[in-house]
C-alpha cells in the first residue's frame, strides 16, 4: 500500500534507539525528510547514516528534551531544515522504573511534559501543512494495569487523554491525533530483553499473559504509527490503537 508519505516532513523527538528509531526507518523507507534527536552523538550519528541510505533528507541533533528552551528551539530549527513540519512524534520516555518520588518526577517531565512541549512548539508549523498529524505513544499498561502502580503507566495515561482531548480541538484546522498504545515489545537490548536475561520468571509469566502467544517487535509498532500519520489514514483522528497481540483484556468501545 502507499501510504502517500513521500515527500511529507516528520520531526521526531528521541528516535536513535527503539520504537522511535523503528519508527524513523519506517518513514525514510517511504519517501520522509527526518529530523530527530537524542542525546548520545554516536548513536546520532549512527541513525543519520542509516536513514540517509534511503535517499532522502536527515537532520539529527543532541538535545536534552528535558531542557524546555533547548526542547523548543530544537523544533523550530528542525522545521526550519525541513522546511516544514507534516508529521510530529515524542518518543522520550523516563521507562518503568519502581516508583519514588524521583521516579515520579522523572516521569511527569519527560512523558507529559515532553509530550506536550514538543506538540506546542509544533503546532505553528504542523498548521501550515495540508496533511498535518501527531502520534502520541502511550502504552496498553495505561488503559488496563498489568504491572501494578506505577508512573510509568499513570503519566502514559494522562497523555492519552490528552490527546484525544487535542484531537478534539485541533480537528478543525485540519490537524489529526491518535495515539499508540503497545503492549511488551522486544527490543535487542532494550528493557524487555534485559528482562528475559535477568528476570526469565517473570519475562515467561509476562509472555504467558500474551493470547498471540509472544512479544511485539518494534517494526510492527513503527508500521502502525506510520499509518496513522499518513494520508491514507485522513479520517482517523482521536483514535488509541492498542498493539498488544490481544492482551488487553476489555472491549475497546
Amino acid at each position: 500500500m502507499d501510504l502517500k508519505l513521500t515527500g511529507k516532513k516528520a520531526i521526531l523527538a528521541g528516535a536513535s534507539k527503539g520504537i522511535g528509531r523503528h519508527t524513523a526507518e519506517q518513514f525514510a523507507a517511504e519517501g520522509v525528510d527526518i529530523a530527530f534527536c537524542a542525546r548520545d552523538q554516536a548513536s546520532i550519528d549512527e541513525t543519520i547514516t542509516s536513514l540517509r541510505r534511503h535517499g532522502h533528507a536527515v537532520h539529527g541533533a543532541s538535545v536534552d528534551l528535558a531542557d524546555p528552551t533547548a526542547y523548543r528551539d530544537w523544533v523550530n530549527e528542525a522545521a526550519a531544515a525541513l522546511g516544514g513540519c507534516d508529521i510530529f512524534i515524542s518518543f522520550a520516555s523516563a521507562g518503568g522504573p519502581p516508583a519514588s518520588e524521583e521516579s515520579w518526577r522523572n516521569a511527569f517531565e519527560l512523558d507529559v511534559m515532553g509530550t506536550w512541549r514538543g506538540i506546542d512548539a509544533a503546532l505553528p508549523h504542523l498548521e501550515k501543512s495540508d496533511a498535518a498529524a501527531i502520534v502520541v505513544v502511550a502504552t496498553n499498561v495505561a488503559i488496563e494495569p498489568s504491572f501494578g502502580p506505577q508512573p510509568y503507566a499513570a503519566m502514559k495515561a494522562a497523555i492519552t487523554h490528552h490527546a484525544g482531548a487535542l484531537a478534539q480541538k485541533l480537528a478543525p484546522q485540519g490537524i489529526r491525533v491518535n495515539t499508540v498504545s503497545p503492549g511488551p515489545i522486544f527490543i535487542e537490548g532494550g528493557a524487555w530483553d534485559k528482562i528475559r536475561q535477568g528476570r526469565r520468571e517473570f519475562y515467561d509469566a509476562t509472555v504467558a499473559k500474551v493470547p498471540a502467544g509472544r512479544l511485539g517487535n518494534p517494526q510492527e509498532v513503527a508500521a502502525a504509527i506510520a499509518f496513522l500519520a499518513s494520508p491514507v489514514a485522513g479520517f482517523v483522528s482521536g483514535t488509541n490503537l492498542v498493539i498488544d497481540g490481544a492482551m488487553t483484556r476489555r472491549v475497546q468501545f
